[in-house]
């Protein structure tokens, strides 16, 4: 199912677990909200800033049209886009990760070129582990207690960096050039 529906689904269920009045437009139009949904402040100046030195590859659990319109609030042409749609399978479904290495090998980059930067320790690092990549845990939350909306992730999860924001990120990375 692709994540406008599936989102479209959600509403749907609980618009009716809660007891909420809800047409099937106002599920629809949930369903294809993520358009809407707002990038993090610091994501377009901190891609814009990465995609001079690197290649920029997305790997998303929304559905191309969905990520098309989130797109342009980046304002960044990605290198490739993967999406559940394309693979079949949701993150944090080590599918979806070994999809994106056997596409970016077949285009001449080796898995240990890969870092993966994310917020989701449970979505995200966790089978980037699985999977021996590289990664950057984006840790919006700084520290502060709790998982946030996802699950807690798994004993002994890990990344090779940690940074609060992509704007930090951006600002080790300068620093590394000037060193």
């Amino acid at each position: 199912m692709i994540y406008s529906e599936l989102l479209a689904r959600v509403h749907r269920r609980l618009a009716e677990e809660w007891g909420l009045p809800a047409s099937e437009a106002d599920h629809r139009a949930f369903g294809g909200s993520v358009g809407d949904w707002p990038a993090f402040a610091d994501s377009a100046a901190a891609l814009a800033y990465l995609k001079q030195f690197y290649k920029l590859v997305i790997l998303s659990n929304v559905d191309r049209n969905s990520f098309a319109a989130s797109s342009k609030r980046l304002g960044v042409p990605f290198d490739a886009v993967y999406t559940a749609e394309d693979i079949g399978s949701y993150k944090p479904d080590p599918r979806n990760f070994r999809y994106t290495i056997e596409a970016l090998k077949q285009a001449g980059h080796a898995g240990r070129d890969i870092l993966h930067v994310a917020q989701s320790l449970f979505h995200d690092h966790a089978p980037a582990n699985a999977v021996g990549l590289r990664s950057a845990w984006i840790d919006r939350r700084a520290g502060a207690a709790g998982s946030g909306a996802t699950l807690p992730p798994p004993a002994g999860v890990r990344y090779d960096f940690r940074f609060t924001s992509m704007a930090e990120l951006v600002e080790s990375h300068r620093d590394a050039l000037r060193t």
